[in-house]
């Protein structure tokens, strides 16, 4: 499968989030990693200890920002000072692509630190597409839209979630950071079937894709990235990469990181699928 302007980058492989339990590790060990993934508002400042970490992992690897207060749902627009000192640091990182999430957060400047659902409604696909082209403008560069793990629903919406998903891609001429832990969360929690979901998403969108541990309560799921990814989720990444190609992959380990090895033995197992394409690549490029 040929890469395309949302998966041109079929040759990073699989990343690791970059975790500052792991710094001493990376820096004395050196260890052969594709690339790190890391938080942009961990690294939207002037100056200080946090970017010269930073400077040091981009002499030796790949780095992809990945951001998390970005809210392209919410009814206000993205504040200028944050997109000017994402774009710096977009600018000191060189990312190939920028992702955050298809959800709000904040209202009136003010901010919940939470990744909220949107209502799946014309609407909100119509104000989520103009925050993603006004963004994807100012930095210049792709932007992916992440699809985030819900525990409540809107009676309000008038779609899928895929459908909608798919809606404001197109429309906003975006990629997709498809996180297939995050589609199975949900499923859980609505009851629908997540295959479905990996089946129905633009394909040729798909930039980038995240998997990952949840934690399972009596009546619900909930995505803590603190546990290995589990065998449901190995099958939609299955299909997905069937379904994509070889796409970047990136293994999420949050809270009660264990080892460096043991965080990048769990994001090696996501090879297996992607060798599973490299012939199909290589012959597709001859």
């Amino acid at each position: 499968m040929p890469g395309n302007r949302f998966n041109a980058y079929q040759d990073h492989g699989v990343g690791i989030g970059l975790r500052i339990p792991h710094y001493e590790h990376i820096f004395s060990r050196k260890p052969v990693v594709d690339w790190f993934e890391i938080i942009s508002e961990n690294f939207m400042i002037d100056g200080g200890r946090p970017l010269a970490m930073l400077d040091r992992i981009l002499e030796q690897y790949r780095v992809v920002q990945h951001g998390v207060s970005m809210y392209f749902g919410s009814a206000t627009a993205p504040d200028p000072e944050h997109l000017r000192r994402l774009k710096t640091l977009v600018r000191r990182t060189r990312t190939p692509w920028l992702s955050d999430h298809l959800c709000w957060g904040s209202v009136d400047g003010t901010y919940t630190h939470d990744l909220l659902p949107l209502p799946y409604t014309w609407e909100a696909v119509e104000r989520t597409v103009e925050r993603v082209r006004m963004v994807q403008d100012y930095l210049e560069i792709p932007v992916a839209v992440e699809n985030v793990s819900s525990y409540a629903a809107f009676t309000g919406s008038q779609m899928t979630e895929w459908e909608f998903l798919t809606e404001v891609v197109e429309r906003a001429d975006c990629g997709i950071l498809l996180d297939v832990n995050n589609i199975y969360v949900s499923s859980v929690n609505h009851e629908f079937a997540p295959m479905d979901y990996v089946n129905a998403v633009p394909a040729h969108r798909v930039a980038q894709i995240h998997i990952a541990g949840h934690s399972r309560y009596e009546k619900y799921i909930l995505d803590t990235h603190d546990h290995p990814v589990i065998d449901p989720v190995w099958e939609l990444y299955a299909r997905a990469i069937e379904r994509c190609g070889p796409t970047p992959t990136l293994l999420e380990w949050d809270d009660r990181i264990p080892s460096f090895d043991e965080v990048h033995n769990e994001a090696k197992k996501a090879e297996r699928y992607l060798n599973r394409h490299a012939p199909a690549l290589v012959e597709a490029a001859t």
